[in-house]
């Protein structure tokens, strides 16, 4: 069983930037696709990120296009989610989530991942 952990949030200002981790223990990540997703309080989770098994495809939400970068390394089980220039609506807690198969606007579904980490906070001040 392939176990998530996420890491690297915090509080950051306006503008400011962090990376997110996300490692996994038990069994490889490298099989799957692996998605970033984000809830901010009393709202739904929302599509962030998404890369391929291989890291050769990624696409992103239209919110974070150009500002946001997913990556991963495959020798160390683990995917990465750079986010600079953050705003105020970027706080939100995030998770990321490994699929075995996506592809497209399938992605985007949170429905079509089985794995789960637990979440980092990102709390972005203005």
């Amino acid at each position: 069983q392939v176990q998530l952990v996420e890491s690297g949030g915090g509080l950051v200002q306006t503008g400011g930037s962090l990376r997110l981790s996300c490692a996994a223990s038990g069994r490889t990540l490298r099989t799957y696709a692996v998605g970033w997703f984000r809830q901010a309080p009393g709202k739904e989770r929302d599509f962030v990120a998404v890369i391929s098994w291989g890291g050769a495809t990624t696409d992103y939400a239209d919110s974070v296009k150009g500002r946001f970068t997913i990556s991963r390394d495959n020798t160390r089980d683990t995917v990465y989610l750079q986010m600079n220039s953050l705003k105020p609506e970027d706080t939100a807690d995030y998770y990321c989530a490994a699929a075995t198969y996506c592809s497209g606007s399938q992605c985007y579904d949170y429905g079509k991942y089985n794995l789960w980490g637990q979440g980092t906070q990102v709390t972005v001040s203005s």
